[in-house]
């Protein structure tokens, strides 16, 4: 019965991953192996070292605000009454639900350097138009806002399904106890939390790391290829430049960096998984 499923796994994702190992060893035409060379000209580039730094940025930042603004909103719509949850939750899930190609186009008008709806207020205030996708560093603010704002949601999902399954009774326990509010939420909610936590987390850099859509519509790397991250470069050498053997390498640096930060999150969650055990 679970044949069918394994052949669709082998089909999609082993074969592809080793043929994307097998790939980065051949020289451009490929027709000669050339071992690591493709990953030794990449780390000789200083442009492959400003996409490490990019992609890093780029995920750590976007993950922590949406950690951040997912608990914020979780904890305001657990407090809402049962029926205005049900309203919340409905509509802050919409951003999450619309086809990101589609949301980032919407966005891409919306910092659009001569239709710009944001530049549009902020003259209409009297402040001056921000070139938000030309400048380097408002191009990556803004690529960083969009993800933010489309994986938030998640968070928020995430962490609601978790603060519901603490038991009520610790909360009483601990306002008999005399806890305020926050003594609660650190003694109590948090460590209950704190596995959901680490693995949406880490569920969340890996396809923050890997994200394509946002950037590739918004900015495309530029300018400067200052907004570049490891998917987006990876297409860039491999399609548009017709190296394939080079964007293949360039993709497999992903794979090492999210091993370790899953190593690391994944050992915490079992360590206290033994301890409430």
């Amino acid at each position: 019965m679970c044949l069918p499923l394994i052949l669709v796994i082998v089909g999609l994702i082993v074969y592809p991953a080793f043929y994307s190992i097998h790939l980065s060893m051949l020289n451009k035409a490929q027709t000669r192996f050339i071992g690591l060379g493709n990953f030794r000209f990449l780390l000789s580039r200083d442009t492959f070292w400003m996409v490490v730094e990019q992609s890093a940025i780029f995920a750590l930042s976007a993950v922590f605000f949406k950690a951040i603004i997912g608990l914020i909103t979780a904890h305001l719509i657990n407090n809402l009454p049962t029926k205005g949850q049900r309203k919340w939750r409905g509509m802050l899930l919409v951003p999450w639900v619309i086809p990101l190609a589609l949301s980032s186009l919407a966005w891409w008008w919306l910092f659009d350097p001569t239709l710009s709806a944001f530049n549009w207020v902020l003259t209409g205030l009297g402040l001056r138009a921000i070139p938000w996708l030309s400048d380097p560093y408002w191009a990556r603010f803004s690529v960083i806002l969009v993800n933010v704002w489309y994986g938030a949601p998640f968070f928020l999902i995430m962490y609601l399904a978790a603060l519901k399954s603490v038991p009520e009774q610790l909360y009483e326990a601990a306002a008999i106890d005399g806890a305020n509010a926050w003594q609660r939420f650190v003694h109590i909610t948090l460590p209950m939390m704190r596995n959901i936590i680490a693995i949406t987390v880490l569920f969340s850099l890996i396809v923050t790391f890997a994200n394509f859509d946002i950037v590739q519509i918004l900015t495309g790397g530029g300018p400067r290829n200052m907004t570049h991250v490891f998917a987006t470069y990876a297409f860039l050498l491999g399609i548009r430049s017709g190296d394939l053997p080079l964007g293949a390498a360039t993709s497999l640096f992903m794979f090492p960096i999210l091993a370790i930060a899953a190593i690391f999150i994944l050992r915490g969650v079992r360590k206290r998984g033994r301890e409430i055990g």
